[in-house]
């Protein structure tokens, strides 16, 4: 039976920020200071939110930052580990080098990004892998204006099909969080480094794998740019409600 206690989680917090490095020139993007905690933490505290209970952190860029915070267990009830690449793996290699080095023997692998959070439950996801002829799960955000992200190229039975390159107008957006069901991790690429994006999906579709895509309208942020970064304290405080609190 998959539920959130049969779940890992995996957060990619290893890119190296260059579109805001000028802005947090000491520590890595995800660990950017907003309402008293590293942004990295509230993607933590979502995640226990959502009872999740192992997490996994993919660092990279200035990981002893990440180490030094996370080494005190500061999120109660969620047990953090660390795994660091020594070199850029891209974000699918990152998230097979930290499940290699992890001890974790889980129903279903969750992954998700340190810089982004859709504040989202993960019931629709968790509810659409319990059908075993579904591989895994994608998160889909609607938004008014998608150019820079691209969107999601879904079948009729809502499964993935591809991503549309970005283009200017509304779009069902990847929002990173991803699902896949344990035996899943066998069908990815043999490739270094390698991308959700344009290596594993590619792969498994190849495969026949079946990817549902699961839409919701929950609000959605991404810390990657200068003009996004300083949204991240109203955002946080807009979604109090979605973070497990002391």
């Amino acid at each position: 039976m998959i539920n959130p206690e049969t779940i890992t989680a995996v957060v990619l917090a290893g890119g190296f920020g260059k579109r805001v490095e000028h802005l947090l020139p000491d520590i890595p993007k995800p660990m950017a200071p907003v309402n008293g905690k590293p942004f990295l933490e509230w993607v933590v505290r979502y995640l226990a939110a959502q009872n999740i209970r192992r997490v996994i952190l993919s660092t990279g860029h200035r990981a002893a930052v990440i180490e030094k915070h996370f080494r005190a267990q500061p999120v109660p009830g969620v047990n953090v580990s660390r795994v660091p690449e020594t070199r850029p793996l891209g974000t699918a290699g990152g998230f097979l080098n930290a499940i290699r080095h992890a001890d974790d023997k889980p129903a279903a692998w969750l992954v998700l990004n340190g810089d982004s959070l859709a504040a989202a439950p993960l019931d629709e996801m968790i509810q659409a892998i319990a059908d075993p002829q579904i591989t895994g799960a994608i998160l889909g955000v609607p938004l008014p204006e998608a150019s820079r992200y691209g969107t999601i190229f879904r079948n009729p039975n809502s499964e993935l099909a591809g991503f549309d390159e970005k283009k200017a107008g509304a779009g069902v957006i990847n929002a990173g969080v991803y699902l896949f069901r344990a035996p899943a991790i066998a069908l990815f690429p043999d490739k270094t480094p390698s991308s959700f994006e344009t290596d594993v999906f590619a792969a498994l579709i190849a495969h026949q794998a079946r990817l549902k895509v699961c839409v919701t309208n929950a609000p959605f942020l991404d810390i990657g740019t200068p003009e996004s970064l300083p949204l991240a304290g109203n955002f946080i405080r807009r979604n109090a409600g979605c973070f497990k609190k002391d």
